[in-house]
């Protein structure tokens, strides 16, 4: 299998592709975020990644998107966003260049190993099942209905101590997905290996990537945090299959979009000290007065039935540093439909420079600020508590003019 090294949103070199090859790109382009444009040799095609990394194997070929920001932050960073875990680079100590499956795969078992270090964790199931002794309780309801009288065997209820619990279940059911693709690395793979025997006596279970539960952590679990939070990553964020025909595409992707979006939300959220109630999506009832134009910022901070503070997080390639009309359009669109006198974008760093506009007549203020990715997660979360403070600001100034009115 030939594989493909590209970067996102950096224009490849010339590559050769195969009319095969070409058709089953071409297929995937969509999912893949990935423009693809001949150039004047025959044969050769420039590669323009979007905003999706990760690793994907289709029709012949490994495609390997390597995220700006690398893989160890991106890692940290989704990792906080879906629970709160503080992982540091130190956490994912890969080799340069270590496709997103493989190192996923070599964080998952790293995890692992420390989370079981103290044993597997159990806990207490409850069973319903027909014996031959009586175990726990009769279910005397059951056994009426089914057995007619009949003594054995015995309808009973009962609680039994055991490793195969939801935690055990999404970690083997991540580590048996990243095993099911094409991994480079052979400690990845053995790895995999060993948390697959670790896990023997634990049921597999699958689990949607729009559906995968959560395990509630207490100082008896928190030592499995880590592992956990890694398989949800794997099981609710990157799962990618695809068939047409006789052609099947796999993989691990993320679109950088989603986990701006998210770790933005979350880590602005903790630092203002609300909970999801409070801080987050929020659904615009409409724009127009006869409700055919919906709204959905990212961002919102409801107080009771209105909202004090709206924004949106964006993670997109900015040419020139310049931010686009439609984004301040947007914007401006939140602000005038809840009647506050301002909002806030947050770019990641890089894709647009830090700004306020002021809107003509309407006298809106439209702020704009800039979030560098780069460095220690607990660096990155400093910089979002400076944000948090224009948040504070803004929800401030709409109170107060609330109160004017």
């Amino acid at each position: 299998m030939r594989r493909l090294d590209l970067q996102e949103y950096v224009p490849s070199g010339p590559h050769w592709l195969s009319p095969d090859e070409l058709a089953a790109l071409l297929r995937e382009a969509k999912s893949l975020d990935l423009s693809i444009r001949p150039t004047a040799n025959q044969g050769m095609y420039a590669l323009a990644p979007g905003s999706t990394v990760g690793g994907v194997e289709v029709g012949g070929l490994s495609v390997f998107i390597e995220p700006k920001i690398g893989i160890s932050q991106l890692l940290s960073l989704a990792c906080y966003a879906i629970g709160r875990i503080r992982f540091q680079k130190t956490d994912f100590d890969f080799p340069e260049h270590t496709a997103l499956p493989d190192a996923l795969a070599l964080a998952l078992t790293a995890a692992a190993r420390r989370a079981f270090a103290r044993g597997l964790l159990h806990g207490y199931l409850t069973e319903e099942e027909a014996l031959q002794t009586v175990r726990g309780r009769i279910r005397f309801d059951e056994q009426i209905r089914r057995r007619f009288g009949v003594p054995l065997p015995v309808e009973v209820r009962y609680d039994e101590f055991t490793d195969d619990i939801l935690a055990n279940r999404l970690v083997k059911a991540a580590g048996m997905w990243l095993a099911g693709m094409r991994l480079r690395s052979p400690e990845a793979r053995r790895g995999l290996g060993w948390v697959a025997a670790m896990l023997d006596n634990v049921s597999y279970a699958e689990f949607p990537p729009g559906d995968v539960p959560q395990v509630k952590f207490d100082r008896l679990n928190d030592h499995y945090r880590g592992v956990v939070t890694l398989a949800r990553l794997v099981l609710r964020r990157g799962a990618f299959e695809a068939g047409r025909g006789e052609v099947r595409a796999s993989g691990f992707l993320m679109d950088m979009n989603q986990v701006f979006q998210e770790f933005v939300t979350v880590a602005l959220r903790e630092a203002l000290g609300v909970s999801d109630r409070t801080f987050g999506e929020y659904g615009i009832p409409s724009l127009d007065e006869e409700g055919r134009v919906r709204l959905r910022p990212d961002l919102a901070w409801r107080d009771g039935s209105s909202c004090v503070f709206v924004g949106d997080a964006k993670y997109k390639n900015v040419t020139g540093e310049r931010v686009p009309n439609a984004d301040l359009y947007q914007l401006l669109a939140y602000t005038t439909a809840l009647n506050l006198p301002g909002g806030l974008l947050v770019y990641a760093k890089g894709e647009a420079n830090t700004a306020t506009y002021t809107v003509r007549r309407a006298g809106k203020r439209l702020e704009v600020v800039a979030l560098d990715l780069s460095g220690t997660l607990e660096g990155v979360r400093e910089r979002v508590r400076v944000i948090a403070g224009r948040v504070w600001a803004l929800r401030e100034e709409a109170r107060q003019t609330r109160r004017v009115a």
